[in-house]
């Protein structure tokens, strides 16, 4: 099992919420990630602009390709995410509940590449592969945020 973690624009993750949470997707020049997502994998995601950690969901089925124009890029208007694979929704907040990444990127491991002041450099670009440990990190600090919105997760 792999955990991904996606970084989105707050745009974009209120799409997946729109979808159900039913399918998730990698720009164009992550084919190679993309072709190692697998049933079964952790899918986070960290909200761009917010600078939260919004919700995780697990990977449902073998990865597709689509250009169906789901998602936007704003430095890239061609971008159409075509490395796309199906999703379960297993914790997504509300944008009032999100997570703030600040606290968790200085307890996790990936994170520490970077200086404790340029934590948000560990958040940088489209897909991050993170361990174990980081990802139950994570996931706590997601089911504190739902138990305390009364939201399921």
């Amino acid at each position: 099992m792999t955990n991904w973690l996606l970084v989105s624009s707050a745009e974009n993750f209120e799409r997946n919420r729109d979808l159900g949470f039913r399918q998730a997707a990698m720009k164009s020049r992550h084919r190679r990630k993309w072709e190692r997502v697998r049933p079964g994998d952790r899918v986070l995601f960290y909200v761009t602009g917010i600078k939260a950690i919004g919700g995780l969901c697990r990977v449902t089925g073998e990865p597709f390709e689509s250009h169906e124009r789901i998602w936007t890029s704003d430095s890239h208007p061609a971008e159409d995410y075509p490395w796309r694979f199906p999703t379960e929704p297993v914790i997504t907040l509300p944008p009032e509940r999100f997570v703030p990444a600040e606290p968790l990127a200085r307890e996790m491991t990936y994170a520490r590449r970077w200086p404790a002041s340029n934590w948000t450099l560990a958040f940088q670009g489209n897909v991050h592969e993170l361990s174990d440990e980081d990802v139950e990190l994570i996931v706590l600090a997601l089911e504190r945020a739902a138990a305390a919105a009364g939201t399921p997760g």
